[in-house]
């Protein structure tokens, strides 16, 4: 956690976060990186583990929404049939896609050496942004072992944020953009429960940014920034909780995310890769079951309301985390961002 919007005065809706305002409030849910960096590369891997069990043995459900389709995704066509997360959660840039699911594939076969011989396949889940501005994207550089190695990096706690992982060489609305969390608190059946946010956020045009409260903030390098004033970025976000829920809630509610992008200025472009992807901790699927019917619990309709509010929230805050927690960046063949939090503290200065 570093110097986000909420400690900037920008207050995202009305809910309390958690008490890291992070996905990894979520009990259970940790986070990783993997960060490259040298000369014309930088990029990397995030990965988010639900928990800590046997994920092929023990999915959680788990829901996708598509909000603008110009993305290279894998696994969400199952997660759509089968609701259910069998593996956990890679970010990473477009044409790293390939090696991150090969080694979300060999770990589930380690751990399952029954996969694909006596027992179903497994789905390896993707998700990507295109870094290619910042970043040498041709090069192929994320491996399958800096995969891995962002899998061995997942820990609860605070997560890092900004030009980190998958978020290394990612632009935001012309600003250096990245990776970003929040989450909120929400009281129900008589506990603390739980909605986080991770966004890999790469998308929304220069000088379309609305921060809480309403004021639109001008790029200071406008005209080199716009070019041809198409939005062609992309985003991800990935919500997690530890409240029961269907299948049809849960999807519901990972809708919900595109609101808070749409609170930021964000229209979701012709070109623009924007999904939402939703898991709930709190509903498990054991692989090996053996009963017809399976006892199940799911939230009562007439709160669902305070979850779809937790997570536009989330998702507006995860999204500005990402680009305060970022700053000023130069990469491939000299293409530059700046950072937001630098230009709103020149301006404070000189208000």
């Amino acid at each position: 956690m570093g110097w986000g919007a909420r400690e900037r005065g920008l207050v995202c809706g009305t809910l309390p976060p958690g008490r890291l305002n992070a996905i990894t409030d979520v009990p259970g849910v940790r986070v990783g990186h993997r960060t490259l960096r040298e000369g014309e590369i930088n990029t990397g891997v995030t990965a988010i583990v639900p928990h800590d069990g046997n994920l092929y043995r023990r999915g959680v459900l788990a829901a996708s929404h598509v909000i603008n389709g110009f993305g290279k995704s894998v696994g969400l066509v199952q997660i759509d049939e089968l609701g259910v997360l069998e593996t956990p959660v890679l970010l990473t840039n477009t044409f790293s896609v390939a090696a991150c699911a090969e080694a979300l594939i060999r770990e589930a076969v380690e751990a399952n050496p029954d996969i694909g011989r006596t027992t179903a396949t497994v789905n390896p889940v993707v998700c990507e942004c295109n870094d290619g501005l910042l970043s040498d994207i041709q090069a192929m550089a994320v491996t399958e072992a800096h995969a891995k190695e962002a899998l061995r990096a997942a820990r609860a706690g605070a997560v890092e944020e900004g030009s980190v992982g998958a978020g290394t060489g990612m632009v935001c609305f012309g600003f250096k953009g990245g990776i970003g969390s929040a989450s909120r608190q929400l009281l129900l059946g008589g506990q603390t429960r739980h909605l986080g946010i991770i966004a890999l956020t790469n998308f929304g045009r220069p000088g379309d940014l609305v921060l809480p409260g309403g004021a639109r903030v001008p790029h200071p390098d406008h005209d080199r920034a716009t070019g041809d004033a198409t939005e062609k970025g992309s985003v991800i976000v990935v919500m997690a909780t530890d409240i029961a829920l269907d299948y049809r809630q849960l999807l519901r509610v990972t809708r919900r995310c595109g609101a808070g992008l749409a609170r930021l200025g964000a229209f979701w472009g012709h070109g623009s890769g924007d999904i939402a992807l939703g898991f709930s901790t709190a509903v498990e699927f054991d692989h090996d079951e053996t009963r017809d019917f399976v006892p199940t619990q799911r939230l009562n309709e007439a709160r669902i309301d305070l979850l779809f509010q937790a997570a536009a929230e989330a998702t507006t805050e995860a999204v500005l985390n990402a680009l305060f927690a970022a700053t000023a960046f130069e990469g491939r063949a000299g293409h530059a961002r700046p950072a937001l939090g630098a230009l709103l503290d020149a301006q404070d200065r000189h208000a």
